[in-house]
């Protein structure tokens, strides 16, 4: 063959291929519909943006474990959305993958399933009403999110009901192994090294011929603590994971150094009704599912009494069990979420850049959900999962959202903190009960102050009272230039208390509070943080305080990024029972500050220099 002749077949072999098909003589080339990138983007294909032609099927996919104790290994429930390409021209897609307990509905109820509130710290209380939970019609709700973002852009969507919820058998353990085990159980099934069964007790498999075995995960609150779950077995063929709001430690969710404390808006939630709301699985199994998980793990393992960190904790703690992940992580949260408190993120990202895996932080400042920009979404799973090389490890490490600026539209940074920022500490004198100050230098001899706890008194009127016996607060001076808070505050408080037990509640607020019309969510509270003075020494074991003896409590504020205008002041409000978020004990508890033993530090941008040019000291 010449040269010439060897071109025109080079060429025409190549013509074929990227058609997808050999063709006889004299046929028409037919083209095969393949993903598209542009700029690092999978882009909209228009002929996988067909919902009409999407092929749907359920399956029941089976797992290392029996929690329900039938002595059968418990099956979970799965749905496959994909394109008919798959099934017509042999196409192969990476998955996006999410996993819920909420797919099915969950348990409905009153005040009564929560834990009563108004007692004494470390008094024994009766539980909540457990509620008898029946699960409506014969099919659970699997959810159609992500299918229209997805799809059209190259994907297969799968969604799970975790353990004991809808049609997934076993328990819910509320962060417990087999939490862990389900859905690395589902990439194991689309990986091809398990089975799957086309019903929850028969013996017809099925497999995941239309999977490239190239997986990412995403979700957000309870559906983002999944991904992460399922990262942390290690498991082959999860590529990428994009957890927003999660909540990556059920003891950071329902304590705080030793405090027990509620989530923010389900004042009295613990461990127990959480997993009484998601339990919608078999009627039949919930007898053994409560009495083995609810009522003897939980029940023996939660301590309300202490708040103490334990083993049943730790095992809900997810940074413990990061060592096998290898998935690449954009994680995602709200400087504001005070219900999965940004801290949940924070660690774990720390943890992950610590292990040199790829990561990227997305942060706004709204509150709980809220995922990154779809083109940041898009050019992580086209990156991790597609296999495209778009640069996206060299983007910014992290991207914030400023307090003016619409949440698709980020500032990058090199990382968060800012690297640009540095600690600095600021000392309090004395002012109660109005205000004190807040300043660089320390001034001796400031003396002690004290307040008298009162829950009925929320945080929010606290810290707008003009004067209060109920707090203490302390103030910089008004502010000429902006500052720019970057990282996790910290505070030390040396006090005393007149009861063996108090709860202990810090706000870093913005003054004047601001409850015009138009009142952002960044313009009043910076960030917040609670403790057990019991806990001083050790978040494992809290010791009674003796009435009148000065103890000294550090812990760390919620991470924050926040930029503070010029002519407010920021003010250290420290107080004892948080109505939004503590116990209740009754009113009368008297705490004393000693104000040359207590401390704030804030990471602050430009670090002290920054600080004195924005308050003239």
């Amino acid at each position: 063959m010449n040269n010439s002749a060897r071109l025109r077949s080079i060429i025409l072999t190549s013509t074929l291929l990227i058609s997808g098909v050999f063709l006889s003589l004299g046929q028409q080339p037919i083209t095969k519909a393949i993903p598209v990138f542009k700029d690092g983007e999978a882009q909209i294909v228009e002929a996988f943006n067909t919902p009409e032609k999407w092929i749907r099927h359920d399956l029941f996919v089976e797992t290392t474990f029996d929690t329900d104790g039938d002595g059968k290994l418990d099956r979970m429930h799965v749905s496959v959305t994909r394109p008919h390409q798959t099934e017509t021209e042999g196409l192969k897609l990476p998955i996006i993958y999410v996993s819920s307990p909420y797919f099915a509905g969950v348990a409905q109820g009153g005040k009564e399933l929560f834990w009563n509130v108004k007692h004494e710290l470390g008094e024994q209380v009766e539980g909540p009403v457990h509620p008898e939970v029946k699960r409506l019609g014969k099919r659970p709700i699997i959810s159609n999110s992500h299918i229209k973002k997805w799809i059209p852009r190259g994907y297969i969507v799968v969604h799970s009901s975790s353990p004991g919820t809808g049609l997934s058998q076993g328990s819910p353990t509320v962060g417990g192994d087999n939490e862990s085990l389900a859905p690395k159980a589902v990439i194991d099934w689309l990986c091809g090294r398990v089975k799957g069964y086309t019903e929850p007790y028969g013996d017809e498999t099925v497999e995941a011929f239309w999977s490239t075995g190239k997986v990412g995960m995403t979700g957000t609150s309870y559906n983002g603590t999944i991904p992460l779950a399922a990262a942390t077995t290690g498991v082959e063929g999860l590529e990428a994971i994009i957890p927003i709001a999660p909540n990556t430690s059920y003891y950071h969710y329902y304590r705080s150094n030793g405090l027990v404390r509620s989530p923010g808006g389900y004042l009295g939630e613990d461990i127990d009704v959480l997993y009484d709301f998601i339990h919608s699985g078999d009627e039949s199994k919930r007898a053994h599912n409560n009495a083995k998980i609810r009522d003897t793990e939980m029940k023996n393992g939660m301590d309300r009494i202490t708040g103490d960190y334990n083993d049943f904790w730790a095992g809900r703690d997810y940074l413990n069990h990061m060592k096998p992940m290898k998935a690449a992580l954009l994680m995602s949260h709200g400087f504001n979420d005070w219900n999965v408190m940004p801290e949940h993120s924070y660690r774990i990202y720390k943890k992950a850049q610590e292990m040199g895996l790829p990561t990227q932080t997305f942060y706004h400042q709204f509150g709980h959900g809220g995922p990154p920009p779809i083109k940041m979404m898009n050019r992580w799973f086209t990156r991790y999962l597609h296999g495209i090389d778009n640069g996206v490890e060299n983007d910014a490490k992290a991207w914030i959202v400023r307090e003016y600026d619409k949440v698709n539209e980020p500032t990058p940074y090199k990382d968060y903190p800012n690297p640009e920022a540095s600690n600095i500490t600021l000392h309090l004198t004395t002012g109660a009960h109005k205000a004190g100050g807040l300043r660089t230098s320390k001034i001796k001899k400031q003396g002690k102050e004290t307040l008298v706890d009162d829950h009925s008194f929320s945080g929010k009127d606290l810290a707008k009272a003009e004067s209060s016996k109920h707090r203490l607060l302390y103030v910089t001076s008004k502010l000429t230039k902006d500052i720019h808070i970057s990282g996790t505050p910290k505070v030390t408080v040396k006090l005393a208390s007149s009861k063996p037990a108090a709860n202990l509640s810090v706000w870093l607020v913005s003054l004047p509070w601001n409850e015009q019309e138009g009142t952002r969510i960044t313009d009043n509270i910076i960030t917040r943080g609670w403790a057990d003075p019991q806990n001083h020494k050790s978040l494992t074991k809290s010791t009674p305080l003796k009435p009148g003896k000065f103890y000294e409590v550090s812990f760390d504020l919620m991470p924050d990024d926040q930029i503070i205008k010029a002519g407010q002041q920021i003010g250290l409000m420290i107080f004892s029972s948080d109505k939004e978020f503590t116990l209740h004990p009754k009113a009368g508890t008297e705490l004393t500050v000693d104000l040359d033993g207590t401390s704030l530090t804030l990471p602050i941008v430009g670090g002290i220099d920054a600080f004195n040019v924005a308050v003239r000291e």
